[in-house]
């Protein structure tokens, strides 16, 4: 079977055809890479830079001040430490509610199939259409004095990670996934003697690792760059994450350093790509095809 592109494979032997192809395919790439890590350039080159030099008018492309020593004086000036503990602590918190509760709604949607599914997974799916600023004031009343218990979240870790369970596409990624799964395979297991709680530990989860990566990944991710719901529920400067952290600690702070240190936040979030890229596609996609 022959693969069908723009540009057939007769065309593309021609010496002018494929020396266009070229020219246009590193225009598209290279105008592509700029965009996108041009920012990411400036941001590092400007921790670099002194005061006076990042400021300038047209901005200098290679910075003609080095000096690194900035980036420490971010990380004592701003206490990165704590700051970078806290946000630990919270993202990976919110990933371990994730992975119990996500998944076990998830499960129960795909395989449990309980009365009124479809409507209760709509619904889920119906808030993913919500903008997220228009469920903030009832999310911080919500926390502000939690029905039932009549407690006060705010300041403690339980406001950061209540709202994160509630996340309606992971449990869609995940209920997409388990229906992949075969049927054969759990009745056979279930034919077997195993539990329904059973067949999820021994079963779903050791083949669901890919997707459990990804949902992990968006777990952690979303707890780092979120910074309007933290700002509003974690006034205490010591409880504070690494973005909220940083912008209340920002008055004063000489603007070079200032983008040191939202370099440095940006480095986790950079390197959780570069390391599992390869895993967040294959996740992705994992579960899109029944084979």
């Amino acid at each position: 079977m022959s693969t069908r592109t723009l540009i057939s494979p007769a065309q593309l032997a021609k010496p002018r055809a494929k020396a266009l192809y070229r020219a246009t395919f590193a225009l598209v790439v290279g105008g592509f890479t700029l965009v996108f890590l041009g920012p990411l350039y400036w941001m590092v080159s400007s921790g670099f830079k002194d005061a006076q030099e990042v400021v300038r008018t047209p901005p200098t492309l290679v910075p003609g001040s080095f000096a690194p020593e900035n980036y420490t004086r971010a990380w004592e000036v701003m206490d990165l430490s704590t700051l970078l503990f806290n946000t630990l602590y919270y993202a990976f918190g919110a990933l371990a509610f994730q992975l119990v509760l996500d998944v076990a709604a998830a499960y129960s949607l795909s395989k449990l199939r309980p009365v009124f599914g479809k409507a209760i997974l709509g619904g889920m799916l119906v808030t993913l259409m919500i903008p997220a600023t228009v469920l903030v004031v009832p999310q911080y009343l919500t926390v502000l004095d939690v029905p039932v218990v009549e407690r006060n979240l705010l300041n403690t870790p339980w406001v950061i990670w209540l709202p994160a369970v509630t996340n309606a596409f992971n449990i869609f990624l995940l209920k997409r996934f388990f229906d992949s799964i075969p049927k054969e395979l759990l009745d056979a297991a279930a034919m077997d003697g195993a539990s329904p709680l059973r067949i999820l530990r021994s079963i779903v989860l050791p083949i669901s690792r890919p997707i459990l990566g990804v949902v992990s990944i968006f777990a952690v991710v979303g707890v780092w760059k979120d910074f309007l719901w933290p700002m509003l529920t974690l006034p205490d400067s010591t409880k504070q994450t690494l973005n909220v952290g940083i912008y209340s600690l920002s008055t004063g702070v000489p603007v070079n350093v200032l983008i040191a240190a939202l370099a440095i936040a940006s480095v986790p979030t950079l390197l959780i790509f570069l390391v599992f890229q390869r895993n967040i596609m294959s996740g992705l996609t994992a579960g899109g095809l029944k084979g």
